[in-house]
């Protein structure tokens, strides 16, 4: 899938590639979130290889729902996708990311633009998200895009969930 405009475009996950990237966005990720990228990590220092073999598998059953997306030869996004793990007809964003230099510029659209495509494609009517409320840029953007906060995750009292209804 592409964007329409030419100067973007959405191509699956090269992990082979740019596993790097992936493991950059993601501890970005984490310290947008929580501060830190210490709790991706996890104290042993394995997390970025468990990371890299979730994302390996989840590539493999989603080739589409793992993509970076790109400007003019340059990744500077990436999304993770698939179904939750509590009830398969829901979709879930793993992971919307934009490269800081990136942010700011209306580009968090196309990420969410995708993901409702990709999730209207392969018939969820409704998708969840985890975010931390300390993240206020993702809170607003994802208010400004029609995800409604369902409140305190149980199992990770430090983040809520979000979901849109399609």
């Amino acid at each position: 899938m592409s964007s329409s405009d030419a100067a973007f475009e959405f191509k699956p996950i090269d992990l082979a590639k740019h596993h790097q990237v992936c493991v950059q966005f993601r501890a970005d990720a984490f310290v947008c979130s929580f501060g830190s990228a210490e709790r991706f990590y996890e104290p042993n220092g394995a997390g970025a290889v468990q990371y890299l073999r979730w994302l390996e598998r989840r590539i493999a059953e989603l080739p589409n729902g793992c993509v970076h997306l790109w400007k003019t030869g340059q990744i500077i996004g990436q999304i993770e996708l698939g179904c939750w793990k509590r009830d398969a007809s829901v979709g879930y964003v793993n992971l919307f990311y934009l490269a800081p230099e990136y942010r700011g510029q209306g580009l968090g659209a196309r990420l969410d633009e995708y993901a409702t495509q990709f999730f209207g494609q392969h018939g969820y009517g409704r998708a969840r998200l985890s975010a931390s409320p300390t993240n206020l840029a993702a809170i607003a953007f994802y208010q400004k895009r029609g995800w409604v906060d369902l409140g305190q995750r149980r199992d990770m009292p430090d983040t809520h969930y979000f979901e849109k209804v399609y």
